[in-house]
Protein backbone atom coordinates (compact mmCIF):
# COMPACT_ATOMS: atom_id res chain seq x y z
CA UNK A 1 0.00 0.00 0.00
CA UNK A 2 1.34 3.39 -0.85
CA UNK A 3 0.12 6.95 -0.62
CA UNK A 4 1.59 9.75 -2.67
CA UNK A 5 0.51 13.37 -2.51
CA UNK A 6 0.47 14.61 -6.11
CA UNK A 7 0.04 18.05 -7.61
CA UNK A 8 -3.57 17.54 -8.88
CA UNK A 9 -4.73 16.52 -5.40
CA UNK A 10 -2.99 19.52 -3.90
CA UNK A 11 -4.53 21.87 -6.46
CA UNK A 12 -7.96 20.43 -5.66
CA UNK A 13 -7.24 21.02 -1.98
CA UNK A 14 -6.23 24.58 -2.81
CA UNK A 15 -9.54 25.20 -4.55
CA UNK A 16 -11.53 23.68 -1.68
CA UNK A 17 -9.61 25.64 0.98
CA UNK A 18 -9.88 28.84 -0.97
CA UNK A 19 -13.61 28.37 -1.55
CA UNK A 20 -14.21 27.53 2.10
CA UNK A 21 -12.23 30.53 3.28
CA UNK A 22 -14.17 32.81 0.94
CA UNK A 23 -17.52 31.66 2.37
CA UNK A 24 -16.57 31.94 6.04
CA UNK A 25 -17.06 35.38 7.50
CA UNK A 26 -14.97 36.68 10.34
CA UNK A 27 -12.10 34.24 9.90
CA UNK A 28 -8.71 35.55 10.97
CA UNK A 29 -6.81 33.53 8.33
CA UNK A 30 -5.83 35.53 5.24
CA UNK A 31 -5.73 34.28 1.66
CA UNK A 32 -1.93 34.39 1.85
CA UNK A 33 -1.93 32.12 4.92
CA UNK A 34 -4.24 29.67 3.17
CA UNK A 35 -1.98 29.69 0.11
CA UNK A 36 1.05 29.00 2.33
CA UNK A 37 -0.71 26.04 3.98
CA UNK A 38 -1.51 24.54 0.58
CA UNK A 39 2.03 25.19 -0.66
CA UNK A 40 3.39 23.25 2.34
CA UNK A 41 1.01 20.39 1.53
CA UNK A 42 2.21 20.32 -2.07
CA UNK A 43 5.84 20.24 -0.89
CA UNK A 44 5.17 17.33 1.48
CA UNK A 45 5.32 14.04 -0.42
CA UNK A 46 4.69 10.83 1.48
CA UNK A 47 4.71 7.12 0.75
CA UNK A 48 3.66 4.20 2.92
CA UNK A 49 4.32 0.46 2.56
CA UNK A 50 3.60 -2.76 4.42
CA UNK A 51 6.58 -4.81 5.68
CA UNK A 52 6.39 -8.54 4.97
CA UNK A 53 7.96 -11.38 6.97
CA UNK A 54 11.11 -13.07 5.62
CA UNK A 55 13.40 -15.92 6.73
CA UNK A 56 10.49 -17.82 8.35
CA UNK A 57 9.86 -14.95 10.78
CA UNK A 58 6.59 -13.30 11.80
CA UNK A 59 7.96 -9.75 11.59
CA UNK A 60 5.59 -7.39 9.84
CA UNK A 61 4.49 -3.80 10.05
CA UNK A 62 4.35 -0.57 8.16
CA UNK A 63 6.97 1.93 7.08
CA UNK A 64 6.33 5.44 5.82
CA UNK A 65 8.49 8.19 4.42
CA UNK A 66 7.53 11.85 4.28
CA UNK A 67 9.54 14.55 2.55
CA UNK A 68 8.99 17.97 4.11
CA UNK A 69 11.05 20.85 2.77
CA UNK A 70 14.09 18.72 1.98
CA UNK A 71 14.07 16.50 5.07
CA UNK A 72 12.80 12.93 4.75
CA UNK A 73 11.25 11.45 7.88
CA UNK A 74 10.97 7.68 8.16
CA UNK A 75 8.67 5.97 10.63
CA UNK A 76 8.34 2.20 10.97
CA UNK A 77 5.89 0.39 13.21
CA UNK A 78 6.88 -3.26 13.63
CA UNK A 79 5.56 -6.36 15.38
CA UNK A 80 6.57 -10.02 15.67
CA UNK A 81 10.19 -9.29 16.67
CA UNK A 82 12.16 -11.01 19.38
CA UNK A 83 12.71 -8.77 22.39
CA UNK A 84 15.87 -6.66 22.21
CA UNK A 85 17.95 -4.86 19.61
CA UNK A 86 17.67 -5.25 15.84
CA UNK A 87 19.14 -3.46 12.84
CA UNK A 88 17.24 -1.67 10.08
CA UNK A 89 18.75 -0.61 6.75
CA UNK A 90 17.82 0.60 3.31
CA UNK A 91 19.03 -1.91 0.71
CA UNK A 92 19.85 -1.25 -2.93
CA UNK A 93 17.00 -3.06 -4.77
CA UNK A 94 13.22 -2.94 -4.22
CA UNK A 95 12.85 -6.70 -4.67
CA UNK A 96 11.48 -8.68 -1.73
CA UNK A 97 10.77 -11.81 -3.83
CA UNK A 98 13.25 -14.18 -2.16
CA UNK A 99 12.26 -16.02 1.02
CA UNK A 100 15.38 -14.77 2.80
CA UNK A 101 15.16 -11.14 1.61
CA UNK A 102 18.54 -11.35 -0.13
CA UNK A 103 16.97 -10.33 -3.44
CA UNK A 104 17.26 -6.75 -2.14
CA UNK A 105 21.05 -6.85 -2.51
CA UNK A 106 23.42 -5.09 -0.16
CA UNK A 107 23.01 -1.82 1.70
CA UNK A 108 22.20 1.20 -0.41
CA UNK A 109 25.59 2.87 -0.84
CA UNK A 110 25.55 5.28 -3.80
CA UNK A 111 28.68 7.14 -2.64
CA UNK A 112 30.81 3.98 -2.17
CA UNK A 113 31.59 4.55 1.50
CA UNK A 114 32.55 1.89 4.06
CA UNK A 115 29.79 0.55 6.30
CA UNK A 116 29.46 2.41 9.58
CA UNK A 117 27.27 4.24 12.04
CA UNK A 118 25.19 7.04 10.50
CA UNK A 119 27.21 10.25 10.44
CA UNK A 120 30.58 8.59 11.23
CA UNK A 121 33.59 10.55 9.99
CA UNK A 122 35.11 7.30 8.66
CA UNK A 123 32.09 6.88 6.35
CA UNK A 124 28.70 5.19 6.24
CA UNK A 125 26.19 3.97 3.70
CA UNK A 126 23.12 6.09 2.89
CA UNK A 127 21.18 3.01 3.99
CA UNK A 128 22.90 2.60 7.37
CA UNK A 129 19.98 3.64 9.59
CA UNK A 130 21.15 1.74 12.65
CA UNK A 131 19.64 -0.22 15.55
CA UNK A 132 16.37 -0.06 17.46
CA UNK A 133 14.89 -1.96 20.42
CA UNK A 134 11.80 -4.18 20.41
CA UNK A 135 9.82 -4.46 23.64
CA UNK A 136 8.88 -7.66 25.50
CA UNK A 137 5.84 -8.07 23.21
CA UNK A 138 8.01 -7.85 20.07
CA UNK A 139 6.81 -4.39 19.05
CA UNK A 140 8.93 -1.43 18.04
CA UNK A 141 8.66 2.06 16.58
CA UNK A 142 11.59 3.35 14.54
CA UNK A 143 11.90 7.03 13.68
CA UNK A 144 14.68 8.54 11.59
CA UNK A 145 15.05 11.75 9.59
CA UNK A 146 17.71 13.14 7.28
CA UNK A 147 18.31 15.68 4.55
CA UNK A 148 20.50 13.10 2.78
CA UNK A 149 17.46 11.32 1.29
CA UNK A 150 14.71 12.44 -1.08
CA UNK A 151 11.57 10.87 -2.53
CA UNK A 152 11.73 10.76 -6.32
CA UNK A 153 14.22 13.58 -6.87
CA UNK A 154 16.79 13.59 -9.69
CA UNK A 155 19.77 13.07 -7.36
CA UNK A 156 20.57 9.33 -7.41
CA UNK A 157 22.78 9.80 -4.34
CA UNK A 158 19.66 10.79 -2.36
CA UNK A 159 16.65 9.20 -4.08
CA UNK A 160 15.16 6.32 -2.03
CA UNK A 161 12.70 5.24 -4.75
CA UNK A 162 13.59 1.78 -6.07
CA UNK A 163 15.23 0.74 -2.78
CA UNK A 164 14.09 -1.64 -0.02
CA UNK A 165 13.78 -1.48 3.75
CA UNK A 166 15.15 -4.52 5.59
CA UNK A 167 14.82 -5.38 9.27
CA UNK A 168 17.49 -7.77 10.57
CA UNK A 169 17.29 -10.34 13.33
CA UNK A 170 20.53 -9.16 14.89
CA UNK A 171 22.33 -5.96 15.81
CA UNK A 172 24.47 -3.85 13.49
CA UNK A 173 27.98 -3.71 14.98
CA UNK A 174 28.80 -0.68 12.77
CA UNK A 175 32.25 -2.08 11.94
CA UNK A 176 31.96 -5.41 10.07
CA UNK A 177 32.22 -4.91 6.32
CA UNK A 178 30.23 -4.62 4.22
CA UNK A 179 27.05 -4.91 6.30
CA UNK A 180 27.56 -4.79 10.06
CA UNK A 181 26.98 -8.53 10.70
CA UNK A 182 23.31 -7.92 11.54
CA UNK A 183 22.12 -11.44 10.72
CA UNK A 184 19.05 -12.76 8.93
CA UNK A 185 16.73 -10.44 7.05
CA UNK A 186 13.42 -10.92 8.88
CA UNK A 187 11.19 -8.31 7.22
CA UNK A 188 11.19 -6.49 3.89
CA UNK A 189 9.40 -3.87 1.82
CA UNK A 190 10.28 -2.38 -1.51
CA UNK A 191 10.08 1.41 -1.96
CA UNK A 192 8.51 1.57 -5.40
CA UNK A 193 6.71 4.63 -6.73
Amino acid sequence: MKKIVKLPAALFTLLVFFSCKETKKGTSETKEEVMEEVKEEIMAESIKFMMEPKSDSHVKGEVSFKDENGTVKMMASLSGLSEGEHAIHIHQTADCSSADGKSTGGHWNPTNEPHGKWGAAEGYHKGDIGNFTADADGNAIVEFSTDQWCIGCDDENKNIIGKAVIVHQGVDDFTSQPSGAAGARVSCTGIIQ
